[in-house]
């Protein structure tokens, strides 16, 4: 990317102006409280999640409710990274964004997103061994395992972010200041360095597409063997239940993947359906993946049932 003329190499950007979503001027105060409600539901949706998976011995005790129970963790940080930055271009107040704050909002967007990335992974991996290889579940994928995968999963998550934030903020920034997008992202940032980012692009393309592409390879390889070990099935009850231990997962990766594979396979596009688009993968689908989980899944939904029954700890009661 070329150096704007009239800027310097001397100065120093402190802070950057996010100019957030283009709307038109009538509509402000009803999108003000769209995405504070949205952003309100999904806190409470994924703390309803997380409590009940650990408030009842039946879930607590599974790895796959491990697993759901991190995604709500997971779930609820994104979208405190995300949605209260985008509520204020709605507002009077400043859109500024000091640069240590753009640093940070980059590092836990990319940190907490490829860590949902490869927490799906996981998750498709668990229903593969428990649909396709039932019999040695309880010691393929134990408490202690999980536990050991899903901190490797955070892990991963922070050197992706990591090395994302110092490839990017490792070039000069001397003016303007102004992206156009509605968090500080990696596309959008690079648009304003006052130096070439055609190695930054790349090395985005190629670590994000690998990310990406690989824990989505594996998420349908997993799948493939499943769909493979559920036709084999001879009752049409136990393809039924089969299939519906994995349906929400399958959907929630879909609503997931499908947005940022358009978004990051795309880095140099400036379309304005990329802001449309981003907002769905990291606003809404926070919202959807408690919803998809309690609508879809039986034991989620009786889990609530003995919950709000105040019988969460009486599960023998129930059987």
């Amino acid at each position: 990317m070329r150096r704007n003329r009239n800027t310097s190499l001397d100065t120093v950007v402190t802070d950057f102006i996010l100019l957030g979503l283009a709307h038109p001027p009538n509509l402000r105060t009803f999108l003000f409280l769209v995405f504070f409600l949205i952003y309100i539901l999904t806190q409470l949706g994924n703390l309803l999640i997380l409590l009940t998976v650990w408030a009842d011995p039946k879930l607590h005790a599974r790895p796959m409710y491990i697993l759901l129970g991190v995604l709500s963790f997971l779930d609820m940080w994104l979208s405190s990274v995300i949605v209260p930055r985008l509520i204020l271009n709605f507002t009077p107040a400043s859109k500024a964004i000091p640069f240590g704050g753009c640093v940070a909002q980059l590092y836990f967007f990319h940190f907490l997103g490829s860590t949902q990335c490869f927490l799906y992974t996981l998750m498709a991996y668990d229903r593969y061994l428990a649909i396709c290889q039932p019999l040695r579940y309880p010691v393929l994928m134990n408490g202690k395992l999980c536990t050991i995968l899903v901190a490797g999963a955070w892990a991963a998550g922070s050197i992706h972010g990591s090395i994302q934030v110092t490839l990017t903020f490792r070039l000069p920034y001397c003016g303007p200041n102004q992206i156009d997008y509605f968090i500080c992202d990696i596309p959008a940032v690079l648009r304003l360095a006052c130096a070439d980012t055609t190695v930054n692009k790349l090395v985005t393309f190629v670590d994000i597409g690998v990310v990406a592409a690989s824990c989505f390879m594996l998420i349908l390889l997993s799948y493939a063997n499943i769909v493979h070990a559920i036709l084999k099935i001879r009752t049409a009850d136990g393809r039924r239940r089969a299939f519906s231990t994995c349906g929400s997962h399958l959907t929630v990766v879909t609503v997931y993947y499908v947005p940022c594979i358009f978004i990051y396979l795309r880095a140099g596009s400036k379309s304005p359906l990329d802001g449309a688009v981003a907002v769905f993968y990291t606003v809404v689908t926070p919202l959807l993946n408690p919803l998809i989980y309690t609508l879809r899944n039986q034991e989620v939904k009786s889990a609530l049932k003995r919950l709000r029954a105040g019988r969460g700890g009486n599960v023998d009661g129930d059987k």
